[in-house]
């Protein structure tokens, strides 16, 4: 009988902490009511196991979780899926100079105090973002990062939102908010990240760091006049920051033509921009100095909100540096060939060496059929290559299934739907009855 519980207690703490639920695809639930596996998504993080070579699936049901969330190096393969990014909120009211200081005014805090000018060291000594994700290849979806003080201040200093500093690092349907430095990329030139369908918010800088990135169908959203959003620091990448068909938005502050697509932040960076809507008119020069010489700052087919192709002509070639390893003058091309930009693809970008394939993750499985309720009983038609359901009344998630079958509580209040979910975590299309 010792035997027995020892062995049970230990399958336990392999699987983190918490027994899971068989019927569930996913090994943990964040749920801020209580009725999932954690009421804290840095719980679920810290109970997932470490080393993984395959997924761990962690659902996140509708709330605002305010919270500091750290994904540490050993904590590889973390799968964070939210229900509704709209609903799903993960936020903290904090900047560059310091932890998160519970029930302390702003205006008394010595971590408020920071310049806008100082350096990123504070960011890096304090983990000074909402989230911030070393473990590889951590995969998100349908969550809302938002750094408080940025969004309610409208106003520096640092305050990151996201601070993604892994490889194969991939984010879908989410939404980061902030005003300055809203999104660290990685600090190493050799790591990947792909973005696809997100919206990315701030004023300065907002996308800054380093690393070979494709950013697909994305809004970058200005929240002032004058907002610049990249920053770049690459010192030997290969492509760089690359945004294929994404939009270019902003407030009616950001719509007086004088936003900036970027500027060099260290080293040789690089930001291309290919098919690009510009909702609001940019300044024609389109780019700015900061220290660095870039040796890429370019367009192809960018439009405006109609479909008219944008005169580049007056765009900025001629760059001044500044600092002790920067050159004082330099120059690069402005604009891409249509050749050039077909090779700004996926394809080259995001595989690699190792075939990484975040797309996959992110392909939505179809709505289940022929969905039939008896009694408490209800019933679909399987999913081929789901790895189980949610089900939902409304947008009330009242339980989860591996097999095609679940027996109610009680009767539903709203409209029954139930989802399929993939063998990475992802939500695919809703059916109702």
């Amino acid at each position: 009988m010792k035997k027995i519980i020892v062995t049970i207690l230990f399958l336990g703490m392999v699987l983190g902490g918490n027994a899971q639920n068989s019927s569930s695809p996913y090994q943990a639930v964040v749920a801020q009511d209580g009725s999932g596996d954690y009421t804290s998504v840095q719980d679920a993080v810290n109970a997932a196991p470490e080393n993984r070579r395959e997924p761990w699936l962690i659902f996140v049901k509708n709330g605002s979780y305010r919270e500091q969330v750290v994904v540490p190096p050993t904590k590889t393969y973390i799968h964070l899926i939210g229900q509704d990014k709209n609903k799903t909120i993960i936020h903290h009211n904090l900047n560059v100079g310091g932890k998160p200081e519970e029930g302390i005014e702003p205006s008394k805090a010595a971590f408020w105090k920071h310049s806008v000018h100082n350096p990123a060291s504070e960011v890096h000594k304090f983990e000074g973002s909402v989230v911030y994700v070393k473990g590889n290849h951590f995969y998100t979806e349908n969550i809302s990062y938002i750094n408080d003080w940025g969004v309610d201040n409208q106003n520096g200093p640092q305050a990151l939102a996201m601070s993604s500093q892994a490889d194969c690092a991939s984010f879908n349907n989410c939404i980061l908010r902030s005003f300055q430095d809203t999104w660290m990329t990685s600090r190493n030139d050799s790591h990947r990240l792909y973005v696809k369908d997100c919206w990315i918010e701030g004023a300065v800088d907002y996308f800054y760091g380093s690393g070979d990135a494709l950013l697909e169908n994305c809004t970058l959203y200005n929240v002032r006049s004058g907002s610049v959003i990249v920053a770049p620091s690459h010192k030997n990448v290969k492509f760089g920051y690359v945004f294929r068909n994404c939009t270019v938005d902003g407030n009616a502050q950001a719509a007086d033509g004088k936003q900036k697509l970027g500027r060099p932040w260290h080293n040789s960076p690089r930001a291309i921009y290919i098919h690009t809507t510009m909702r609001i008119p940019l300044a024609p020069e389109g780019w700015t100095n900061m220290g660095a010489i870039p040796a890429l700052f370019a367009e192809y087919d960018s439009r405006d909100a109609e479909g008219n192709v944008l005169d580049l002509s007056q765009r900025k070639t001629e760059y001044d540096g500044r600092g002790q390893n920067n050159p004082p003058k330099g120059s690069c091309r402005a604009t891409i060939t249509k050749e050039e930009a077909d090779g700004y693809v996926y394809e080259r970008i995001i595989p690699g060496d190792d075939g990484w394939n975040p797309r996959t993750m992110m392909e939505k499985l179809p709505a289940p059929r022929k969905l039939k309720k008896q009694g408490l009983k209800v019933s679909w038609k399987n999913v081929s290559a789901a790895a189980g359901y949610v089900i939902f009344d409304d947008d009330k998630v009242i339980g989860f299934a591996k097999e095609p079958a679940f027996n109610l509580a009680s009767d539903v209040k709203g409209t029954l739907k139930i989802c399929a979910v993939n063998r990475y975590g992802s939500l695919g299309i809703e059916s109702t009855l």
